[in-house]
Order: structure tokens, then sequence, then C-alpha cells
């Protein structure tokens, strides 16, 4: 494969789309559901989106099962006249397909299949008194937002539906098997369930049984974790093909068929992994979006358990350290939509990338947020202890207000938690060579870039496909599937693969941190978690 932003001559593509030598990868974040067809070189052939957004029904976090549906409907709907507009072709068949989503969360449903509360997303904290038993009792870090931490929270409290359930997924899952008919899930996915052997690739079992006989105690001897979890699936390994009412749920025009074959659903931190090329030990990426974490692949386990640290799996089910923020450019995004609206109040309307171009333009300037703090937490934040969030920028009376300084801060805000997790691993020795990083807030070229360097204390590298994310990632995933089944990729692991036939010559900027650009994060870094006190107040105070 070529870059993935080489996009194929007009005829080539368009007999592409028509063969259904292609790949689709669906992704369903935060606020945005993508989806991204590409072909066999891996250039981008089309792309569809939907605007979503959770909603706080009853104190918890959640989207809609409608809204998952329809938005998958719209996103494929906007792929497919792009496909149109841009190569006269509507896909009718696909050669393979994806599907990723927000990782973590709680998914209960009945024998039915029936849905038996709101979907609670990865963004709620509600779990502590779970999370904090299961991590004593099985001895690793099991995080508020896993799967296992909700369900044995639900347990805790009584919880009516509980009797009922009958199995559980991720919404990366969900979707797969709505699709399908499948019940499986990618381990880099499944390991936000449960923690995984890395010796077998599935699930703990010796953890399992300790679970199980912890839910038991809690009043819940009905409920096996083996009997509720999906099956877990390496990368590679067939996953089921689109079923007619798949199908006819991705494109009620009908103009899709039914056959082509699906890869593992992945969670979102593994296709961030795969669309920077980051699968090896000593490689790690950031993500940002609207939450914001940190992969690094592991070479030996660490030491012990850390309460901010994640152990996860690549999509192949190498070991991961992960450090996942809640809160990460929402509060970047919102201050910058404010002044795209004074731009268009004047007068001078500009596109979103522009008005970031021009808002971080003298983000740069060391120095200009002495005494400029900004606090990005919108929703609780376990690694800052917060269990909720209220966004706050606060400076001190001497302190020099500009438009670069404020920014600044904004932007360094954005990494401020993450570089908390970030140095329990530096204490640990993990070592980095490079971090790859991707997300929207790194289209305004080498200013979001260079601070996270400093913040991470290692290169940071990104590449062309840096704003395309997750659903490009997933579509490579898809792609080295069908690669595998037709023994294209025989013998072929997937960091071999990846590096052979996705990223051999693409194109790349590394930004390298200075002794004193990390010094200066250090220090601020010092600052922003002595100001933590005053966003904690205000969680009491403000209501």
């Amino acid at each position: 494969m070529s870059h993935p932003e080489t996009a194929a001559p007009a005829a080539e593509a368009r007999a592409a789309i028509l063969d259904g030598r292609t790949a689709l990868g669906i992704e369903l974040g935060s606020t945005r559901i993508k989806a991204c067809l590409i072909g066999t070189d891996g250039g981008v052939l089309a792309v569809g989106g939907h605007e979503w957004e959770n909603e706080l029904v009853d104190g918890l976090w959640t989207y809609s099962l409608d809204a998952v549906r329809d938005g998958l409907r719209a996103a494929y709907a906007e792929l497919a006249s792009d496909a149109e507009r841009r190569h006269g072709a509507r896909p009718e068949t696909i050669g393979a397909i994806g599907v990723s989503a927000m990782m973590h969360g709680y998914l209960a449903f009945d024998a039915a299949g029936e849905l038996l509360v709101p979907f609670r997303t990865w963004r709620n904290v509600n779990t502590e008194r779970a999370a904090a038993e299961l991590s004593e009792a099985l001895a690793c870090n099991i995080p508020l937002r896993w799967s296992v931490a909700h369900l044995h929270q639900a347990v805790l409290d009584d919880e009516e539906h509980v009797a009922r359930i009958a199995h559980l997924n991720t919404l990366a899952g969900h979707v797969h098997e709505l699709l399908t008919g499948e019940r499986v899930l990618g381990v880099g996915d499944a390991s936000g369930m449960f923690p995984i052997d890395p010796a077998t690739g599935d699930y703990d079992e010796a953890l399992i049984r300790i679970a199980d006989e912890r839910l038991a105690a809690a009043g819940a001897p009905h409920l096996r974790l083996r009997e509720l979890l999906p099956t877990v699936l390496p990368a590679g390994a067939p996953a089921g093909a689109l079923t007619d009412q798949g199908a006819a749920l991705l494109d009620p025009t009908g103009s899709l068929r039914a056959g082509a074959p699906l890869c593992p659903p992945e969670g979102d931190a593994g296709t961030g992994m795969v669309a920077t090329n980051a699968v090896t030990p000593r490689t790690g990426n950031v993500s940002a979006g609207t939450s914001i974490f940190a992969m690094v692949v592991l070479e030996r386990a660490l030491s012990r358990p850390y309460p901010e640290i994640d152990v996860v799996t690549t999509p192949a089910g190498d070991p991961v350290a992960m450090v996942h923020c809640n809160n990460g450019a929402s509060e970047l995004g919102a201050w910058a939509g404010v002044f795209g609206e004074f731009a268009a109040a004047i007068g001078s309307p500009a596109t979103g990338d522009d008005v970031f171009a021009a808002l971080l333009r003298g983000a740069l300037e060391a120095g200009a947020d002495d005494g400029l703090l900004a606090y990005n937490h919108l929703a609780g934040e376990p690694i800052a202890e917060l269990l909720e969030g209220r966004p706050l920028f606060v400076r001190t009376p001497g302190s020099r207000l500009t438009l670069g300084g404020f920014f600044r801060a904004q932007l360094r805000g954005v990494f401020a938690t993450l570089s908390l997790g970030m140095r329990t691993l530096a204490d640990e020795g993990v070592a980095i060579d490079a971090m790859c990083a991707h997300g929207g807030v790194f289209r305004t070229a080498g200013v979001a870039q260079r601070l996270l360097a400093a913040a991470v204390e290692a290169p940071v590298v990104v590449g062309e496909t840096a704003g395309e994310g997750g659903a490009w990632g997933m579509a490579v995933l898809a792609a080295y599937a069908r690669a595998v089944a037709d023994g294209a990729a025989a013998g072929r692991t997937l960091a071999a693969w990846l590096a052979d036939a996705v990223f051999a010559g693409a194109a790349t900027s590394v930004a390298e941190p200075t002794a004193e650009e990390i010094a200066d994060h250090r220090a601020y870094l010092d600052r922003w978690a002595a100001g933590l006190a005053a966003e904690r107040a205000a969680v009491a105070a403000i209501r």
C-alpha cells in the first residue's frame, strides 16, 4: 500500500469501488461517527460522517441505540454520496469491513437481545467502589470505565436488571453483531472489558474465577463472566460476514449487497495504534479527541499495578500500558468555537481549521502563559482525583493575557493530566523511542505536536493521516484481515504487514523536545498540579 493520502487515478478508483476492491472502516467516536473507504493501495476513496453527542440521563452519560443506528446510516450515506461525487460510483459490494468505537463502558442485554439499561459510556465514574474492590481482588488495576467494573457496580447497587443479564458487549462489538450476527470482539477492545492473559490472548482464566467469586459474594451467583463476555479474536482473524439485515442497516437504499467479510471489531485505542503504526515495543501513540490517551507497547510487564495505568493490548494481543484521561480537546474546541462565532459576527467567517491556525499561531512562545492555567475537565478525571469536572481558566493578577498565551495554556491543559500518568511510566523505566500522534488538534502543523513532545518527553511523530484517525485505522485492519484470508499476508504479523504494506515511505514530521522545553513543561506541570485544588473547590462549590 502507498501512503493513505495518495489517491488512485480516477478510473482506477471507480473500478475499485465497482469491483469491491476496497475496505471500509467505521468508527463511532465520542462526537462523530466516521466512515472511511480505502482502496487496495490504502488511498482514501471516500469518507462520510455524522455528528452526535452524548446525553446525561439520570446522572449517567449515554447514547441511545436508536442514535447509533441512525448515525451509522447517516455516515454511510454520506460516504456513498462522496464516492459517487468523486468517482461516479456508489459501493455495491465491499472487500472487507471493520467496526471500531469508543472503548469500555457497559452494554447489558437480556436473552432476547434487548438492552436492559441505557448504554453507560467510558465517561461515567460511578463505579469507584467496584473498581477498587476488583483491583484489590485481582491484584491488577481495574479502571472505573471497564465493563467488568460497571457490571460489578450494578451488582453492588442491587440493580433490578442484573437478574436478567444474558450477555455484555462494547459499542463496537454490538454494532458488529448488528451487521453480522456474530458476538465476537477484537482482543484490544476485549482488554477494556476484562484483563487479557498475554500467554493465551484470551481473558485471564485465573482472574475470571476470582471475579466470578466476587460477583457471587456481592449477590449475583448466577453470573458467569465466560458466558457473558464476547469471544476474543486477534487481528487478521475472520469475524463473520455482512448479513442481509446488516447491509440494510448500513444502506437502506438497497444498493449495498451482503456478503462482505468483517474483521474483529476494535476499540478506538487499537485503531489509533494502527493508524499511527505504533504496534511494536518501545513505540506508542497519543490520540486526542473528546478524551485523550497514550498507549505504549511494553517490552516487559510492569513491576506492579498502578491506578493511573491500564494494561490493555494491541489488536494483535501484545501488552500495552495505557494512560487514559476522560477529558481531551473538547474545551479547547469550545473556545475555538467562540472565536469562530466572533469572526462571523464581525463579518469575517472562517473555517474551523483556519480558526485553529490563527489561535494557535502564538502558542509556541515560551513564557506566554506564565501565570495562566487552564483546566479542561468537563467530566470526572480519576488521574486528577476529580469525581466531577468544572472547566476552569485562572490567572494571577500580574500575568499578561494575550491570545497566544491563552491558547498555549489551553493546549497545555489538554496534555497536563496525561503528563501525570506518563510520569509514572517514566519512573517505572518504560523506554519510549517515539510517540505517534493523531487527532484533529494535530492538523495545525507543528504546534500541538511540539507541546506534546515536551509533555511526554519523547519525540512525537505526526503523519499525514493525523486528522483521519481511527476510521482509517479500522479500514486498514479490515484490509489486513482480507489480506490474511487471501494469502497476501500469510504468516506475516500485523506489525510486519503495516511496516511493509502500509507505512513504507509514508511522509511524517517529527518534533524532538529540547532540554529547555522539557524543563519548562516540568515546572509548568508542578504549578498546574498544585492548582488542581482550585478545580476541586470549584466542583464542591459550583452546582
